[in-house]
């Protein structure tokens, strides 16, 4: 039986376990045991479990996975998470780079905060139609390191995100590997609310970095805020969004919120 350490951290209240994997020995393959350790009930729950990895190209490899056991490209609450840890427990410098899937991520360590400069957003699809459940939507879409559509709702507490974002996760126009939907809504402060079904949780989470981010860039595209954007998600933080805006989309985009400690422990596999 193999004993592993980890950490519990949380980027507003998107909740994560965090593996030093430097001598990458973590079994990231056996999926059905990775899904048992986040289980909410039988299991120390999360949203997902993070690797700090070796890399040949920057300070060191983020890998993400759901809980479906699926991997996926990149988190940006997640990205948070593994920055301020990694930095605590020597792997990375306080500015730093991390190599993800979706590409190199910088980001800089603050203390309880990081700020994430975001990998270039892409596949921008604005002033779309989706026909679901019998209603025509109209949506707009941005991979901010992964997919992301966001609808402008008008009630935004009453919005039926589980049905809602399920069908728009599955539907014939993003398959094969489907989509987040995110749903948002100015405040008579110029903050932008946001609600979030993220595909391989298969429901909506309190907050999604990338979600947040695509929303801000939407947003933005829309005429509705300018940068930084103030965000809300579900959880009731604020994060911010930066960016510079292009005829084409966006650059030099960030992320700034919270990376907190919850708790440490010890892992046995299997």
């Amino acid at each position: 039986m193999k004993t592993i350490p980890f950490w519990k951290m949380h980027g507003a209240k998107n909740d994560f376990i965090l593996v030093d994997d430097r001598e990458v020995t973590f079994p990231a393959e056996d999926a059905a045991w990775l899904a048992a350790i986040m289980s909410r009930r039988t299991g120390i729950g999360s949203e997902g479990v993070l690797l700090i990895q070796p890399s040949t190209q920057a300070d060191f490899r983020m890998r993400f996975f759901n809980p479906d056991g699926g991997e996926v490209d990149m988190c940006g609450n997640g990205a948070r998470c593994i920055a301020r840890l990694a930095h605590e427990i020597g792997a990375a410098p306080a500015s730093m780079r991390m190599e993800t899937p979706a590409g190199i991520v910088r980001a800089e360590a603050r203390g309880d905060s990081v700020q994430l400069i975001m990998t270039e957003p892409h596949g921008w699809r604005m002033h779309q139609s989706l026909d679901l459940f019998g209603h025509a939507f109209t949506y707009h879409f941005v991979n901010t390191g992964v997919p992301h559509v966001v609808i402008e709702v008008s009630d935004l507490p009453g919005t039926d995100v589980q049905r809602l974002g399920a069908g728009i996760r599955y539907h014939e126009a993003f398959a094969p590997k489907g989509t987040n939907a995110n749903f948002i809504q100015l405040d008579g402060k110029g903050r932008l609310h946001v609600r979030t079904y993220e595909r391989g949780v298969e429901g909506e989470t309190l907050a999604c970095g990338t979600g947040m981010v695509a929303c801000g860039l939407v947003a933005g595209k829309l005429g509705r805020v300018s940068t930084p954007v103030k965000v809300i998600p579900a959880s009731g933080d604020l994060l911010e969004v930066g960016y510079r805006d292009t005829p084409d989309g966006a650059t030099d985009v960030t992320l700034l919120g919270p990376a907190v400690h919850v708790f440490q422990g010890q892992l046995r596999y299997p």
